[in-house]
């Protein structure tokens, strides 16, 4: 195995059992033509790994957010998998110094253009996936992934209450609960406010025209606090 492919290996935390496999992920229908002793380009590893990272994502959704909408978690997958998204990643794993381009394509800046790298990041993913199955696959994905989806599911969701209780769950913490502060104005018009504690410690608090959009106002606030503690 040539030394940058080891190195990218590393990177990954993945030995290849078919090292073949992470080279073709790498190699850009462009470069065939200026070397015809490659065969094949990353397109086929693409299709393929477009599918294991919306599995992944969507299989990631289902399991840490079982009372949310399917709206929302197809909201959430199509903003994961976009390609600014998936050019980030393949940013943060340094791919555009490993991708085989064309003299055309690589005089031109192609291993920093964002569909080049988001459809190569797709090829790596297909990449591990054939080589080393789907749990392996998962295990790569998730950890790049998860800040982006609890991010985006922040965003596309306005169900607060049920986001807070599965941050709170999967922290393995389960007394959570909400108490009415105060209830001021006439009865035409009344405002709520309230607090969400957890152990007893209050971690939001929030106001509404009626108690339950004073609950997940307080919840909002208490999910934006959690998402900043490391």
């Amino acid at each position: 195995m040539e030394p940058k492919l080891e190195q990218l290996e590393q990177k990954l935390n993945i030995h290849f059992k078919q090292p073949e496999l992470l080279e073709m992920a790498l190699i850009h229908p462009s470069y065939l033509s200026e070397h015809p002793e490659v065969k094949e380009h990353n397109q086929r590893l693409e299709f393929l790994g477009d599918a294991v990272l919306g599995a992944a994502v969507a299989y990631y959704l289902y399991e840490k957010y079982p009372e949310s909408a399917e709206g929302d978690l197809t909201k959430a997958r199509a903003a994961v998998v976009c390609e600014s998204c998936l050019a980030a990643l393949a940013h943060e794993l340094n791919l555009g110094d490993y991708i085989c381009l064309g003299r055309g394509e690589a005089s031109s800046g192609g291993n920093e253009r964002a569909s080049i790298l988001a459809d190569t990041f797709e090829a790596v993913a297909a990449a591990i996936f054939l080589d080393q199955g789907w749990e392996k696959a998962r295990g790569f994905l998730w950890p790049l992934i998860v800040e982006r989806i609890e991010k985006t599911m922040l965003g596309v969701s306005s169900d607060f209450k049920t986001l807070l209780q599965e941050m709170v769950q999967r922290q393995g913490n389960e007394s959570l609960s909400y108490r009415l502060l105060s209830e001021t104005g006439p009865d035409h018009d009344k405002y709520f406010t309230s607090g969400v504690f957890l152990d007893d410690k209050m971690i939001g608090s929030g106001g509404g025209k009626s108690k339950k959009n004073s609950e997940q106002e307080a919840a909002k606030e208490a999910v934006e606090l959690l998402k900043k503690q490391p």
